[in-house]
């Protein structure tokens, strides 16, 4: 199964499946004489852990890391680094009863179609377990962008039909880790999470919005053509799961503009060349320019439900379909760390491509 590995420079290779011992990264490419603990990396697993309040799965898992390779006395190597995450509370027979029939919505169907065989349990490397390696890998690169001023911050911007309203803006992210739906307002976040647990007693599941903004980004990361900063962003973003769409600056708002509106201006204030404003979310040509970049990236609901549905099994007989086990009624406030840590792979690959190019 190919397509596990992501990057080019500072390159990652996730492992393991949701029902396995355990998953885990390999990092490949991460410059020696970053400073990394097991401490730094449980910080963002436990904002992505299950089990952490009561509007996201109940799985109970200490999502504890272990450095296997490539870190001595704290500091990087410059080797190529081993994190493995063990799992602690697999429940396998919950999905017995799926062992044949397909799931809405999942990828059931088509990885049987493709591979002839499927792990069952939880979607084996389908599963959003997945994403705690991501999450693992993207603490050191978040630490290799500190070394350079870049910022990654992601809250929830919108649950189902709540969205934070424009007079709250500018927003005090400080107010992000506040509230367990991860929004920066805390009187929107008091109503998305009533209605996550309102559509969680429904046996339903309910999509949302995550932003994220970056700062302190350099003039020159990126490339033209096919691989321009936005694109491999969208890349990242949309290879996590329930992904359904991905806008950065302006994004759909700029197909209702006129370009007199959008453009952007340049002006000189004190030698150092930026925007009047931002609409092209700190990316030009692909290449960033040294404004803010700030992307939306947009989540289905959960597509594991408790009301029965009718599907079909692998023989194509009629089957039905009941969500049982542990699931999140939505999955946003668990992605924020997710997004962020994507944002920062992606920018730490492309901080080390414009390294080398200068060389």
């Amino acid at each position: 199964m190919p397509g596990s590995t992501f990057g080019q420079i500072f390159k990652i290779t996730t492992y393991g499946e949701s029902h396995g011992k355990g998953i885990g990264v390999v990092i490949d490419g991460c410059p020696a004489g970053i400073n990394i603990t097991e401490e730094d990396i449980a910080i963002d697993l436990d904002r992505r852990r299950p089990g952490q309040s009561a509007i996201v799965t109940q799985r109970k898992e200490s999502d504890t890391p272990h450095i296997m390779s490539g870190v001595f006395e704290g500091v990087t190597t410059g080797t190529p680094i081993n994190i493995f995450i063990p799992n602690e509370d697999q429940r396998s027979k919950d999905y017995s009863h799926i062992k044949d029939a397909f799931r809405p919505s999942h990828a059931d169907f088509t990885y049987q179609e493709k591979y002839g065989v499927r792990d069952y349990r939880g979607g084996g490397r389908s599963s959003a377990r997945e994403t705690a390696a991501r999450v693992a890998a993207g603490v050191i690169a978040k630490k290799l962008l500190a070394t350079a001023g870049v910022t990654i911050t992601a809250y929830v911007d919108q649950v189902g039909h709540i969205q934070i309203p424009v007079e709250s803006y500018p927003l005090d992210f400080r107010l992000i880790e506040s509230n367990p739906v991860r929004c920066p307002d805390t009187a929107t976040a008091e109503i998305m999470e009533s209605y996550i647990k309102e559509v969680r007693k429904d046996g339903d599941t309910v999509g949302g919005v995550v932003s994220c903004l970056i700062t302190g980004c350099p003039v020159g990361l990126g490339e033209p053509v096919f691989d321009r900063l936005h694109a491999d962003l969208g890349k990242g973003m949309l290879s996590i799961n329930a992904v359904k769409g991905f806008q950065y600056g302006s994004g759909f708002r700029a197909a209702s503009m006129r370009g007199s509106a959008h453009n952007d201006l340049f002006e000189n204030i004190g030698g150092k060349i930026s925007t009047k404003t931002n609409n092209s979310g700190g990316i030009q040509g692909g290449i960033s320019n040294g404004m803010d970049i700030y992307f939306s990236v947009a989540f289905k609901p959960v597509a594991t439900i408790v009301p029965a549905q009718e599907s079909v099994d692998k023989d194509g007989n009629p089957a039905q379909v009941e969500g049982k086990g542990r699931h999140d009624p939505c999955v946003v406030p668990r992605a924020v760390p997710i997004v962020e840590a994507m944002a920062a792979l992606v920018l730490a690959d492309h901080f080390l491509r414009a390294r080398v190019a200068k060389l």
